[in-house]
């Protein structure tokens, strides 16, 4: 199930969707987030959750993609009265993860850094599952830049304080980084960091779901070898 432009913009009663996992592309339209010559974060974050998306599907595991092209979701916001646009965006991301019953919301972005930063950062909400499913994720990510960051405990992001599930922000490389830069804007890179993603993914849901999805199948120990 995707959310495209047209039907996300349509008012919704609560719950319309269930599924397992709420795919967050981070930014959008004109705002690009972080930017490396003509490399911008929107585009790698809809790459990365498209791919990651579609791999789900791949094993029959329910996942909604909230953005499906280039566009801002505070276009489409119906809850809050601002002016401004970064504030209407993060509402609309919020109530998606409201009117769509899932299981676990994984936010995806880029990061920018000072010199030698790399690698991965796994962001989670104060509570135990927030926490488990950004250690699966963390330490998945680590196996490709060949890190060994633990998750960070987040204070003040929005949607992370605001989901109505589970949610984490995944910052899967650095923009600024040579080496990580490589891995986010290539082919081969980009299948390697959505393959951590995935597997990190399907062992939160195995590992503190008794592997039981909502489609009331059963993975076949999806955990990687």
């Amino acid at each position: 199930m995707w959310i495209n432009k047209e039907s996300s913009a349509q008012a919704a009663p609560p719950h319309v969707v269930t599924t397992e996992v709420i795919i967050d592309a981070g930014h959008g339209g004109v705002d690009g987030g972080t930017s490396y010559g003509n490399l911008l974060e929107k585009d790698i974050n809809l790459q990365l959750a498209q791919k990651l998306y579609e791999q789900l599907h791949k094993r029959r595991l329910p996942a909604v993609l909230n953005r499906t092209g280039d566009y801002a979701l505070s276009d489409h916001n119906q809850w809050l009265r601002t002016r401004s646009r970064h504030r209407k965006d993060l509402a609309q991301r919020k109530e998606l993860s409201h009117v769509i019953s899932s299981r676990i919301l994984v936010s995806l972005h880029v990061n920018w850094g000072g010199r030698g930063a790399t690698g991965p950062i796994v962001l989670y909400q104060r509570n135990m599952e927030s926490f488990l499913l950004a250690q699966q994720l963390q330490t998945k990510l680590n196996r490709v830049y060949g890190t060994l960051y633990r998750p960070k405990a987040a204070r003040q992001y929005y949607l992370l304080n605001q989901s109505a599930v589970p949610a984490v922000i995944v910052e899967t490389g650095f923009m600024s980084h040579p080496r990580d830069r490589e891995l986010l804007t290539s082919r081969k890179g980009q299948s390697r960091i959505v393959k951590a993603l995935e597997n990190g993914v399907l062992s939160y849901l195995y590992l503190h779901g008794n592997g039981e999805v909502n489609h009331g199948e059963k993975h076949k120990n999806p955990l990687p070898k």
